[in-house]
C-alpha cells in the first residue's frame, strides 16, 4: 500500500469515527429503556449508526493487516513517532473489542458506550494526526526535487550508463518515475532495517559508488526481507537521481558551518580588539551604554530570557566569547559591531570577579 493510499483511508478513517461518534450523541438524546435495552430513535438512524460502526471496524483491521507485518521490515529501534502510532493503534483495536463485547455479551455496560466511542474519537485524531501530515509533508517534498522532472529523468539516464549496473539491467525502465518511486519505497522498507536514512543520505556519491555501496548492503545478513537484484538496480537508480539534492543539502550544510566558524573567528577578533581598547584608551566603536543595553536585551532575548546571563553570568571574557559564539551557532545573526558592543557589555556588567 503506497503512502498516499495510507493518507486517504486515514481521512476516511477519521471521518467515519466523526460520523459515529457524534450520530451516537444524537441517538442518546432520545428515551431509553434499561429494562429492555430498547432506544426510541428513529431505526434507520440506529441503523445507520451500525453501518458506520462495520465500516469504521472494518477499515480498522484491513489498515492493521497492512501496516503491522511492515514493523517486521523496519529498523530494531523504532522511532517515538512509530511507537507512538503503534500505541495508539493497539488502543484503537482494544476499544473496539471491549464496545462489540458490550453489544454483545454485556449490555449492562452499555451506558459506558458514549465515553468508549469519545476515546475512540480521541485516539482516532491522535492516531491520524501523527502519520496524514508527514504523508503530505513528504508529497510536498517530492514535488520539489529534480529527481522526477524531465530533466532529473534524463540526466538518471546518462549516468546509469556508466554506474556499473549488469548489462541485463533495464536503464531506460530504472529511468523512469514508476521505477524512481519503487526505487524510492524499496529505501524506505528495506535500508532503514539497519540503517537511518540520515546516515545513508548523509553525502552525496558517484553512481558507480551507490551501486556498489547497495550490492555490498544487499549481500550482507539482514535481520528482514532481502533486497532481491532489481530492486538493487531501482535502490540505485533512485540514489543517483537525489544525489543533487544531497549535494544541496551538503553544501547549505558546510556553508552553515563556515558561517559559524566565520562568527566565532569574529567574537575572538572582537575580544583581542577589546583587550587593546583597554591598553590604549582609544575605543574601536562608539559604545553608549544605554544603547548596548537595549542591544543586548533585543539579540539575547530572541532565543532565551536575558536574564539567564544574570543567573549564570560568564567567569572570564574568554567564556563570554564561547558564549557568543553558541548564540550564533544556534542561529543568531550579528554584526561584527554588535558582537562587539553584546561583549563589551556582558563583560562590564555581567562578567563575575
Amino acid at each position: 500500500m503506497s503512502t498516499s493510499t495510507s493518507a486517504i483511508l486515514g481521512l476516511i478513517f477519521l471521518g467515519l469515527a466523526n460520523a459515529s461518534v457524534f450520530l451516537m450523541f444524537k441517538l442518546w438524546g432520545y428515551p431509553f429503556d434499561k429494562e429492555t435495552h430498547t432506544s426510541e430513535a428513529p431505526p434507520a438512524l440506529i441503523l445507520l449508526h451500525r453501518l458506520i460502526g462495520y465500516a469504521y471496524a472494518i477499515l480498522y483491521v484491513f489498515m492493521m493487516w497492512y501496516m503491522v507485518p511492515r514493523l517486521w521490515n523496519y529498523q530494531v529501534e523504532l522511532p517515538a513517532r512509530t511507537v507512538a502510532h503503534l500505541m495508539l493503534g493497539i488502543t484503537i483495536g482494544v476499544l473496539i473489542l471491549i464496545k462489540i463485547a458490550i453489544l454483545r455479551f454485556f449490555r449492562h455496560f452499555e451506558e459506558a458506550m458514549p465515553y468508549i466511542g469519545t476515546c475512540l474519537l480521541i485516539c482516532t485524531y491522535l492516531l491520524i494526526g501523527l502519520s496524514v501530515p508527514f504523508t503530505f509533508r513528504e508529497a510536498a517534498l517530492r514535488t520539489q526535487t529534480g529527481a522526477f522532472s524531465d530533466e532529473g529523468i534524463a540526466r538518471t539516464r546518462q549516468l546509469l550508463e556508466n554506474a556499473g549496473l549488469p548489462a541485463e539491467a533495464p536503464l531506460d525502465q530504472l529511468a523512469s518515475k514508476r521505477k524512481l518511486r519503487e526505487g524510492q519505497h524499496v529505501l524506505q522498507r528495506k535500508c532503514v532495517v539497519c540503517h537511518d536514512l540520515r546516515t545513508i543520505l548523509v553525502k552525496p556519491r558517484t553512481p558507480s559508488d551507490w551501486v556498489r555501496l547497495v550490492n555490498r548492503m544487499a549481500i550482507k545478513p539482514m535481520i528482514g526481507e532481502p533486497i532481491h537484484q532489481e530492486e538493487e538496480w531501482t535502490v540505485s537508480a533512485y540514489l543517483i537521481a537525489i544525489t543533487p539534492d544531497i549535494q544541496v543539502s551538503v553544501r547549505e550544510q558546510r556553508q552553515e558551518r563556515m558561517r559559524v566558524d566565520e562568527a566565532r573567528e569574529a567574537a575572538q577578533i572582537v575580544t583581542v580588539a577589546m583587550e587593546a581598547e583597554a591598553a590604549t584608551g582609544t575605543p574601536a566603536v562608539a559604545y553608549n551604554e544605554a544603547e548596548a543595553k537595549a542591544l543586548f536585551e533585543d539579540k539575547c532575548s530572541q532565543c532565551h530570557p536575558f536574564t539567564d546571563v544574570e543567573d549564570y553570568p560568564p567567569r572570564s571574557k574568554e567564556e563570554t566569547t564561547e558564549v557568543i559564539a553558541r548564540m550564533i551557532e544556534t542561529g543568531l545573526y550579528l554584526e561584527e559591531e554588535e558582537i562587539e558592543i553584546i561583549t563589551r557589555y556582558i563583560n562590564e556588567n555581567y562578567l563575575e570577579e
